[in-house]
């Protein structure tokens, strides 16, 4: 598995953000229950979110993310970093794989 920190950046004013806010969480659960998501939240300010993920790979992620619908919407851009978490509290261990 790869893993990746998803910067959720708003492009719409924060009125249609929390508009759309309650689905964008509906659709996160979906990736908590398929095993990507690892957290999520929203961003202090309130300039976007940040997802801790895992995936086959950046584009098996992407193509899942791309149902989000803040990006159906068209009101998030999505950015991708893939990193590889060497160091980690143990009880980590499990959801990376790595017993």
């Amino acid at each position: 598995m790869k893993h990746f920190i998803v910067e959720i950046i708003y492009q719409a004013p924060i009125e249609k953000i929390e508009e759309i806010k309650p689905r964008h969480r509906v659709f996160l659960k979906t990736g908590y229950e398929k095993g990507f998501i690892l957290m999520s939240g929203p961003q202090v300010p309130r300039i976007g979110g940040l997802i801790v993920a895992r995936s086959n790979s950046m584009e098996e992620l992407a193509k899942f993310l791309s149902d989000d619908p803040y990006q159906v919407e068209r009101v998030a851009h999505y950015q991708f970093i893939e990193f590889n978490p060497v160091n980690r509290q143990e009880f980590m261990n499990e959801w990376l794989g790595e017993e």
